[in-house]
């Protein structure tokens, strides 16, 4: 004879169903077990109902209910073994109270303060188990009873949605404690990086300057010699120090000395010295920067910008390490470590024939990029903080930057690097009134700033070249405005001009969508600009 299902069993049946859905549908927790009171609420017609978990060794606290404010929730807290929670907790049994106005041991503390609390009748709780221990209870409150009643089925219900919450409970803690030591490791091994690829005087949280910063203490323990390659302004004198500071030959002599500076016949007796009376004006003898740095570490900026005669006389030096002084025969030696820097492309100099390759290719043994500041705006915010910060110190300042003008700078293109930076927070520094570097107070807001022309292009529109080539010139002659309308001055005319919505689009890309820059890059006034940019339906970017 076959088992007949009853309306109770149907209905815990669906019960359960509803409440496994619920359980698999989100990994945020509280939000997923409010969701299972909200369902044995539908189904079984409660409320109040609530559902407490461990909250240390020796409390239990409510995380989810309904039909509860969120004072009477903060109000249950039990201890181990206080009142019916507490016992379900220590006994890990349930617990059936038909009358709770006639149990002296329930304490009514979450609804001492409410007018539902007088009408509860039954109060039914089960333990919320993962295997034998007890993480919690499920607790649910019923408003009407009649004598005789027997709450067989809601404890048996109540027990599988109880043993279902404690296996998903458990699995939230477990990925949560398992996230918890992924972060921690995370910010461990951070900590670990930081303090191992970091660069005394040097600012650069980046993924870039990680990179460079690594490389340094990579190559700086050898006596590799070390090309430092990047635009002008990226720090390639501070590096090549940092490389002598993380040497052996840190106790040493740093010698540093820019090539370009110097014409070659100059050049030549400040490397190698020379002897009395070798030409006119020596009138003793003088140590080069080669016999200055022995043992030690030489730093020879625009290694580039030498002469192809002198590059010869330089590559023996860097071959052999021995060389003669100027006017003298005796062959001197000496043990210093070479480190080269350029901003010039050495590839494109050998091929054309101004860079010996033989030469090249004795400098370019370890080569380290100095990326520009553009790719690694992430550090502007701390750079302009340590710029500021060294202008307050030495004048005796409390400026401040707000975040619309951090913003600006931020934006900029920035041609000349960190030195550039350095030199705008020093000037708008020096230049505003108030207490706050407020935008306004920006160079490139009150249009006084011309970096801009030094950008390179980037594609064939004639828009930046026009500005390049002649403004200066333009300056006093063009008729402000002549850039929105018409065609191109100096272009070639079998070219065909960009449309003026492509120019104004192309412009305020340029300049990083600020009016003012791109105002200026166009020969125009800022009111024009606006003008124009509403003419053509240009949304204005906030980056």
């Amino acid at each position: 004879m076959k088992d007949r299902v009853t309306p109770t069993h149907y209905q815990e049946l669906t019960t359960i169903y509803e409440v496994s859905k619920v359980l698999s549908s989100s990994m945020d927790l509280e939000r997923t077990l409010n969701d299972v009171l909200r369902t044995l609420e539908s189904h079984l017609h409660i409320s109040p109902s609530m559902i407490l978990l461990r909250m240390d060794d020796q409390q239990v606290g409510v995380v989810a209910a309904t039909g509860m404010t969120a004072v009477e929730m903060e109000r249950g807290r039990y201890r181990l073994g206080e009142g019916m929670v507490g016992k379900i907790m220590r006994a890990g049994m349930p617990v059936v109270i038909p009358d709770v106005a006639q149990e002296p041991a329930f304490l009514h503390r979450i609804f001492q303060d409410s007018e539902d609390g007088g009408r509860l009748r039954a109060f039914i709780g089960v333990p919320i188990k993962v295997g034998y221990n007890c993480i919690g209870v499920l607790a649910i409150y019923r408003s009407e009873w009649h004598k005789g009643i027997s709450f067989r089925s809601d404890v048996r219900l109540l027990q599988m949605v109880a043993n279902l919450v404690g296996q998903v409970v458990n699995l939230h803690q477990g990925i949560t404690a398992e996230r918890n030591r992924l972060l921690a490791d995370k910010h461990r091994l951070q900590k670990e990086l930081q303090k191992r690829y970091s660069i005394e005087n040097v600012i650069g949280n980046s993924r870039a300057m990680q990179a460079v910063f690594a490389d340094v203490h990579q190559v700086a323990p050898g006596k590799t010699s070390v090309l430092l390659r990047g635009e002008s302004g990226t720090g390639k004198e501070v590096i090549a120090r940092s490389i002598h500071h993380l040497s052996p030959r840190r106790d040493k002599p740093f010698i540093s000395l820019n090539c370009a500076a110097l014409p070659e016949s100059i050049l030549e007796s400040e490397l190698f010295g020379h002897e009395r009376g070798a030409f006119t004006g020596a009138t003793q003898e003088r140590k080069g920067r080669f016999e200055l740095a022995d043992g030690g570490t030489l730093f020879l900026d625009e290694i580039g910008d030498i002469s192809p005669a002198f590059q010869a006389k330089l590559l023996r030096v860097l071959q052999e390490r021995e060389f003669e002084r100027v006017g003298g025969t005796q062959t001197r030696r000496v043990n210093v470590r070479i480190i080269t820097a350029t901003n010039r492309n050495l590839e494109e100099a050998v091929n054309k024939g101004d860079f010996r390759a033989d030469l090249y290719f004795r400098i370019n043994v370890a080569t380290i990029f100095l990326p520009p500041l553009r790719d690694r705006r992430e550090d502007i915010p701390a750079l302009v903080d340590h710029f500021l910060a060294r202008y307050n110190q030495e004048n005796q300042r409390k400026l401040s930057i707000s975040p619309e003008a951090l913003q600006t700078m931020l934006a900029c293109y920035w041609p000349g690097n960190v030195r550039e930076l350095e030199n705008c927070v020093e000037r708008t520094a020096t230049m505003v009134r108030g207490a706050e570097i407020r935008n306004v107070d920006v160079p490139c807001q009150k249009n006084q700033c011309f970096s801009m022309a030094l950008r390179p292009l980037e594609s064939s529109h004639p828009i930046v070249t026009l500005q390049v080539a002649s403004s200066a010139g333009r300056a006093a002659s063009a008729e402000p405005g002549a850039a929105l309308s018409g065609g191109v001055p100096g272009k070639p005319e079998d070219d065909v001009p960009l449309s003026e919505r492509d120019r104004l689009v192309d412009a305020m890309e340029r300049c990083g969508w600020v009016q003012a820059k791109a105002a200026r890059l166009l020969g125009t006034t800022t009111r024009k600009l606006s003008y124009a940019l509403q003419k053509h339906g240009i949304a204005v970017k906030r980056l």
